[in-house]
């Protein structure tokens, strides 16, 4: 994998990873117990299972910033990937975000360093057809044969971003990164 920041930036806040809102920080808190491992899957599990994925449960909601996506529950892939990489930073860890390509539409993905291990992560939600879950030693995708770009950046890369801003609905998606 490729870096697209330097390391200290991997903890740190952006427009969109917004780590020191209080809503960020209560459930950080709330959720860090135990070791790095025990907190990313932690943060992983609420982000997976509390709020939904946009196009999967009808929402035409398309919020960005992470404290509005832990807020209004709900969120594209992209979006999600925001929320657990703010959680992530907000208890300590270092994380990042990675894309892949999944038929023609680019697919938001977050990466940690986890005991000692960029691990790709993708906490879009479980639903027919896709289980997605949290490991510490192998990448688990909700596409897992489809190509992921090489480059773990710090904060979403300003195409993906100013795309989500712009998005009316959920069915206009990023295209795939050049």
């Amino acid at each position: 994998m490729d870096f697209a920041a330097d390391p200290w930036d991997y903890l740190a806040a952006s427009e969109a990873i917004d780590i020191e809102h209080p809503l960020v920080q209560s459930i950080a808190a709330e959720l860090r117990t135990g070791d790095d491992i025990t907190y990313a899957r932690s943060a992983f599990d609420y982000v997976r299972d509390r709020i939904p994925h946009s196009m999967d449960a009808g929402d035409l909601r398309v919020p960005w910033r992470a404290s509005d996506v832990l807020d209004q529950r709900t969120g594209l892939c992209y979006a999600k990937s925001h929320a657990y990489v703010a959680l992530l930073r907000a208890g300590g860890i270092q994380a990042g975000l990675c894309y892949q390509e999944s038929s023609g539409v680019l697919h938001g993905l977050s990466t940690a360093l986890v005991d000692d291990r960029w691990v790709l992560l993708d906490p879009r939600g479980n639903k027919p057809g896709i289980d997605v879950r949290f490991s510490p030693s192998e990448d688990c995708l909700a596409f897992p044969d489809d190509r992921v770009y090489p480059t773990i950046y710090a904060a979403p890369p300003d195409a993906v971003l100013e795309g989500l801003k712009a998005m009316p609905e959920p069915a206009a998606l990023p295209a795939p990164l050049e």
